[in-house]
């Protein structure tokens, strides 16, 4: 469609900026502004419906609050007063902490910053964080701008916080990190694991299809350390403890075996090393379901677990988890788990049957495709160097070793863990920036912050949870650069313009498509133009590819494997066999956090809607109604890492006693102070889904314990 940013009414079709699911929108414009966003009936993601976020959370394009015009801050140009005098006639006065300037000077003044860094502490003093909220042109010159122009390995995403548990579990048992199959195939299977994912609030789009079949077919199973909206339809309402995915999923193994209902066939012909696997398992003492009858309040797992497995081994099945999975001390063992079972049984490389990791941000497949983590290059091909996760850039900063931080788009002083441990890495820089679209946590530190254009205001591919590439379009016209062009000045100005000759975005990815060939190859504008209603799923050659691993796995041999990893016994399971859990005497609750419908990951955009933000305008706690009267209305949560602001809470029947749920997304709760440096033990996503904290008294209430 040809778009005119004038008077004339118009309906444009783009893709929604908020969660992973990617649905299709149709946005309503006049006067180069949105009036209206919906769905439409024959959009292949959205089904016709959206969530409340992407269908009301679109003011954020107009709020006075954007970034409009790049912010030095005035501290900076004291603390460098070569480039103050320099530029001094072309900065103005923009409040009483900030310069502001045309993006050009600020360019020009980062680029300088940047060039005397790496003259003086080298290219890997340099590193860059984020990624993943914009389009996959902005995250390929994202991760080429660090590794070419400043010569760093350093490059990373918000995946860190998320789901890269889920990539290197998938890769090491299957060879590849990413959803099997097309959301439709929901359809097309005949029962369905839902394990820690809240889908009704976190992927409700998703949760829609799994809803209509759990409704006529009866067919599902919700397995969490709390009842969820979506536990109400369930077949199988699993509650389990906390830190037992591993535990639980390796029973289900368990069962399968034991009882023989496993495919022979597919396991001869399509993996290896069952064999050993089948012996560890058998002989493992924690696999055996009937460890949960000494788990007091949990003994009904003895049966239940059995139950489950025997379902999704007889019947075609999917799994679908999300981040109540990966943000564990063994994330990444816990998805070798499920690959496990779809391995044993078949349920994996058909339809209807296979592995769906539900994807955070909009854009953080798409960011993991373009290489923005240290240890890929785009494609998933090996780096010249590795850099360093993100924890360890954070060590580095308090080292020393890291001066500078480049951040676009992810405010890990408020959505990252061991917040007070950052907050002192951050002090350390001697040059931070941030490109953004809003004063978030992070840009208030930042020395020099340049806002862009956001998802509904340029045009750039991104690639949603099921591998499906949506080429979205300007809703409406903005005079703010993109990511990229603001990443190709800078180049420019660091002698690296050849390297990045980019005019438009499609320019940029022009090359990924050729850097990236084994996913990318077919996937040219004017395709992604032709099918922007229903999309395409890489990888893409001739015709793409909506299911995986129909023939062979994506790993050398085209096998796929098992890696067993054992339970160790920690923690709430732990205490409740030592019968300390339920002894009031003693402190200690175990906290687990998440989102909810109204609200995006750090509010940012979300809030900037009067309807969501009053939906939800500060973060909650839930606790269990056995827990009332232990503590008031109001508490703080503190572990040895920090603690939260003063926190309202809300008691409910949904949450087990001793246990306690919270949200996330306002910066001014800093509830990831409480959760420490814990951590994946391959890949270092943090153990937020669950950390032991203790409850201060606000004012005049008594404090538990």
């Amino acid at each position: 469609m040809t778009k005119k940013f004038d008077g004339e009414k118009q309906d444009i079709e783009s893709v929604c900026t908020y969660c992973g699911v990617g649905c299709d929108i149709t946005a309503q414009v006049e006067n180069n502004k949105i009036v209206k966003i919906y769905a439409q009936k024959d959009g292949v993601v959205s089904q016709g419906k959206l969530c409340i976020k992407g269908k009301y959370g679109y003011d954020f394009v107009d709020s006075k609050n954007r970034i409009r015009e790049p912010r030095i801050k005035k501290s900076f140009l004291e603390k460098n007063p070569t480039l103050a005098q320099k530029y001094a006639g072309k900065l103005s006065e923009f409040s009483a902490e900030y310069m502001t300037c045309d993006v050009d000077t600020a360019t020009s003044i980062a680029a300088e910053k940047l060039q005397e860094v790496k003259e003086t502490f080298g290219g890997d003093s340099f590193c860059a964080i984020g990624g993943a909220r914009t389009s996959c042109e902005s995250a390929y010159s994202f991760q080429k701008f660090c590794r070419e122009t400043m010569e760093s390995p350093h490059v990373d995403n918000c995946a860190r916080v998320c789901h890269s548990p889920s990539l290197k579990g998938m890769r090491t048992t299957i060879g590849e990190g990413a959803a099997t199959n097309p959301y439709n195939d929901i359809y097309e299977t005949e029962f369905m694991v839902v394990i820690g994912s809240n889908t009704m609030e976190a992927h409700p789009i998703i949760a829609n299809r799994i809803i209509d079949m759990a409704r006529t077919h009866n067919n599902l199973a919700v397995i969490d350390v709390r009842e969820t909206k979506l536990a109400k339809l369930a077949k199988h309402n699993c509650i389990i403890p906390y830190e037992t995915n591993l535990l639980v999923l390796n029973m289900m193994a368990h069962v399968i075996i034991n009882e023989e209902l496993y495919d022979e066939s597919f396991i001869a012909n399509r993996t290896k090393g069952f064999d050993e696997f089948k012996e560890k398992i058998l002989n493992d003492p924690y696999a055996n379901p009937k460890f949960m009858e000494k788990i007091e309040g949990y003994e009904y797992l003895a049966k239940m677990i059995p139950n489950i497995a025997r379902e999704y081994a007889v019947k075609k099945s999917m799994i679908f988890w999300g981040l109540g999975i990966t943000e564990h001390l063994d994330g990444s063992y816990a998805v070798m788990a499920i690959t496990h079972l779809a391995l044993m049984t078949g349920n994996v490389g058909k339809t209807g049957a296979g592995l769906m990791p539900l994807r955070g941000q909009n854009n953080v497949q798409g960011a993991c495709d373009m290489g923005c983590l240290p240890y890929f290059a785009p494609d998933y091909q090996q780096p010249k160097v590795e850099g360093l996760m993100t924890p360890q850039l954070v060590d580095a900063m308090l080292d020393g070793k890291i001066k500078a931080l480049l951040n676009m788009g992810e405010d890990i002083t408020h959505i990252h863990p061991n917040l007070n441990k950052i907050d002192k890495a951050i002090e350390q820089l001697e040059f931070l920036m941030v490109q953004e679209l809003f004063m978030t946590d992070i840009a208030q530190r930042a020395d020099i912050v340049i806002g862009v254009r956001s998802a509904y205001e340029k045009t750039g591919v991104y690639v949603n949870a099921m591998r499906r590439l949506h080429l979205s379009q300007p809703l409406v016209k903005s005079d703010l650069p993109d990511d990229w062009e603001v990443l190709t000045e800078m180049a420019k100005k660091l002698g690296d313009g050849e390297n990045f000759d980019f005019k438009t975005s499609e320019d940029v990815w022009n090359e990924v498509r050729k850097v990236a060939p084994r996913r990318f190859s077919g996937a040219d504008y004017y395709r992604l133009e032709r099918h922007r209603k229903r999309g395409m799923q890489w990888p893409i050659y001739h015709e793409d590819t909506p299911v995986l691993h129909l023939l062979d796995f994506r790993t050398e041999d085209g096998l796929g494997k098992y890696v067993y990893k054992q339970y160790q016994l920690r923690g709430m399971v732990q205490s409740i066999l030592e019968k300390t859990f339920f002894d009031d005497s003693l402190n200690g609750f175990y906290l687990t956090t998440g989102r909810t419908l109204a609200h995006y990951n750090n509010a940012a955009q979300t809030k900037q809607t009067e309807s969501l933000y009053s939906k939800h305008s500060e973060d909650v706690v839930l606790a269990s109604v056995e827990d009332e009267g232990k503590f008031g209305d109001k508490i703080i949560l503190k572990s040895e890492y920090g603690e939260s602001e003063a926190l309202t809470v809300k008691y409910t029947d949904k949450v087990k006693p001793k246990t306690l749920f919270c949200t996330f997304h306002h910066a001014k709760s800093r509830i990831n102070a409480v959760f420490g440096d814990e951590s994946d033990e391959l890949i270092l996503t943090a153990r937020f889904k669950s950390v032991k904290v203790d409850i201060l008294p606000v004012g005049d209430e008594i404090a538990c314990g």
